[in-house]
């Protein structure tokens, strides 16, 4: 027979949980409905530079970050680096030490093969500086020199990594949040393993997932009703019209390095960072 103890602990996990729940679905409580609607959630909570801002499609935002290379002369690892700084900001700004639930400031930071999985990696070093205590999975590691420095350098800072993806409770009872930098804007087609059974488990945790750039398994023009639904996007360097059917309850922008050229070219119309932030709050 339980203790009372044992009783208490347990009516705390369960109203916890359902309180989580409620927090992460608040801002948009159709999100399990018709798309119609779901648009309709999301425009009453977007902003107005939010509006006037330019949403990129998939073979626009490939154009701009090939020439960001060729044209303007940035490396990989250099747009990698302030993308992922980027997003480290947007978190802590969105997801303070003091405001979360546990102890210890636990982060579940989950990485793809590509790109995007780069940036998690960089975000998970810059978050462990913060004061944040992150945790990587990363299943399917390129040979590129570029992916295992940056393995290196979360391994040199006693950042851990997991060999398999937890089960949705052991998510929900270990980490404060998950970060998907699973799959960017380059992504198409189905979602392969293992990342389809890490995509499962994602979407019955009850913790805020926060999606970088693009939340993993979404289509980038058209998104997804039935996909992933994460509590925070960050757009880099502009959103995707995906992003237009995102219902979480923060949308940041981060990637203060567009070139006033090309912004103009592309009449990106990107806000005014204030001060010398590296990330914009656009919902």
């Amino acid at each position: 027979m339980l203790s009372v103890r044992a009783l208490f602990r347990i009516g705390f996990l369960v109203t916890l949980r359902a309180t989580t729940v409620l927090s992460r679905r608040r801002a948009c409580p159709l999100v399990s409905v018709t798309n119609s609607l779901y648009k309709e959630c999301f425009s009453g909570q977007v902003s107005t530079m939010a509006q006037s801002i330019k949403y990129l499609g998939q073979e626009e935002a490939q154009q701009i970050d090939e020439e960001l290379f060729s044209e303007y002369g940035f490396s990989v690892d250099q747009l990698m680096e302030l993308a992922g700084l980027s997003c480290a900001t947007a978190i802590t700004r969105a997801y303070p030490t003091s405001s979360l639930v546990k102890a210890r400031p636990s982060l579940l930071v989950i990485c793809g093969p590509g790109n995007n999985g780069g940036d998690g990696l960089v975000c998970a070093r810059h978050l462990k500086l913060f004061g944040y205590a992150p945790t990587i999975l990363y299943p399917k590691r390129p040979n590129k020199l570029l992916f295992q420095g940056l393995t290196t350098q979360c391994e040199k800072m006693d950042i851990p990594f997991l060999t398999e993806m937890p089960e949705a409770m052991v998510v929900d009872e270990a980490y404060n949040l998950v970060i998907d930098a699973i799959f960017g804007f380059s992504f198409k087609g189905a979602v392969r393993e293992p990342f389809g059974s890490i995509l499962d488990v994602l979407k019955k945790t009850t913790v805020p997932i926060v999606s970088i750039d693009i939340p993993s398994g979404w289509d980038v023009e058209q998104g997804s009703t039935d996909g992933l639904q994460p509590d925070m996007l960050i757009s880099l360097t502009a959103p995707k019209k995906s992003a237009k059917h995102f219902c979480g309850r923060y949308h940041y922008l981060g990637g203060r390095f567009v070139p006033p050229a090309m912004e103009k070219k592309y009449q990106l119309n990107l806000p005014l960072y204030p001060n010398t932030d590296c990330v914009y709050q656009l919902q």
